[in-house]
């Protein structure tokens, strides 16, 4: 019986999907360091309330207008840091949907 006669087609030694495995590896953290370098900011309340957050999702700053703070609201200022935090974090995923998402078509299934 010849050696890999049972072996799906297309199937080599392996050796080339290891180097493909090794350097899509490679690609993917080269990209985990671009999205923690990479900052999006998202407002709220008008842009009284402000969120900066990196790609890889890490709170950097929170910023309110001293004028929101004069009215004490306090109900509607977490509102609005919430608000600010959340879309923070979806525009966040969004760049790391971008970043990332096309890496995952060089996954070898």
């Amino acid at each position: 019986m010849a050696k890999g006669f049972n072996r799906p087609a297309g199937m080599g030694s392996g050796g080339g999907m290891m180097q493909q495995i090794q350097r899509l590896q490679q690609q993917m953290a080269e990209a985990q360091e671009k999205l923690a370098q990479e900052t999006v900011t998202a407002t709220a309340g008008g842009g009284v309330v402000k969120v900066t957050m990196t790609g890889d999702q890490h709170c950097q700053a929170v910023e309110i207008d001293p004028q929101l703070l004069a009215e004490a609201d306090i109900e509607m200022l977490q509102d609005l840091v919430l608000s600010a935090v959340n879309l923070a974090l979806d525009k966040s995923r969004e760049l790391q949907q971008q970043v990332m998402g096309p890496l995952a078509g060089g996954l070898p299934i």
